[in-house]
C-alpha cells in the first residue's frame, strides 16, 4: 500500500525489515542497546556482531525510552540502522504514547542529519512491549505523516510488518489519509 504526502511517499509492506532497500532502518531497542528477540533480534543477527561492538562503544550508557541513536548497518545493505527505544505498554497513563511519538520524531530527524532519502520502521514497541496495535498504527502514521509534510523529507518512508494483522491495523490508518 502506497501514499503520497508532498514530495514524500509512504508504503506498507509486510515482510523482514533487514531484507529492505532503504538508506536506513528502525531497530525496535531496549534501552540497554542489548539486542534481544523479535526485530532486535533479526537486525543484530543480519548486521553481525560489530553492531553490538559498535553500540557499546558508541551508547555505553545505552539510549533513552523515546529516543533513538545511529549506528552503521553492519554487513546488511543498508548504511545505518536507528536504534529506537519505544516504550513499554503500561496502561497508558506513563506518556507512552508520547514516547513512542517521540522515538519516531527522533529517528526521522536521524535521516535527515544522516542524509538519507529512505528508511525503514518496524511497528515499535507492539511485540513484547505490548503497545496495543491499533494505537501504535495511529500515533506512528500521523507522525510520519506531519513530520514528512513540514520537512518534504524523508522522500520514501517504509513500514515494515511482520504479520497480517499488524498490515491491517497500519493499512486501515494509512487509508484514512486518503479521506482526509
Amino acid at each position: 500500500m502506497l501514499m503520497q504526502f508532498g514530495e514524500s511517499l509512504v508504503e506498507l509492506i509486510q515482510g523482514d525489515i533487514t531484507q529492505v532497500d532503504t538508506d536506513a532502518i528502525v531497530n525496535a531497542a531496549n534501552s540497554q542497546l542489548a539486542g534481544g528477540g523479535g526485530v532486535d533480534g533479526a537486525i543484530h543477527r543480519a548486521a553481525g556482531p560489530n553492531l553490538m561492538q559498535e553500540t557499546k562503544r558508541l551508547y555505553p550508557e545505552g539510549c533513552p525510552t523515546g529516543s533513538a541513536v545511529a549506528t552503521r548497518a553492519g554487513n546488511m545493505q543498508m548504511k545505518y540502522i536507528f536504534h529506537a527505544v519505544g516504550p513499554i505498554w503500561r496502561g497508558g497513563g506513563q506518556d507512552e504514547e508520547g514516547q513512542l511519538r517521540s522515538a519516531c520524531i527522533r529517528c526521522l530527524e536521524l535521516a535527515l542529519e544522516h542524509n538519507c532519502d529512505s528508511i525503514a520502521f518496524p511497528a515499535i514497541s507492539t511485540g513484547v512491549y505490548r503497545f496495543p496495535i491499533d494505537l501504535a498504527a495511529q500515533i506512528l502514521l500521523r507522525t510520519i505523516h506531519q513530520f514528512v509534510i513540514e520537512n518534504q523529507s524523508p522522500r520514501r518512508v517504509v513500514v515494515v510488518l511482520f504479520d497480517e494483522g499488524s498490515f491491517g491495523a497500519f493499512s486501515q490508518v494509512l487509508e484514512s489519509f486518503a479521506d482526509s
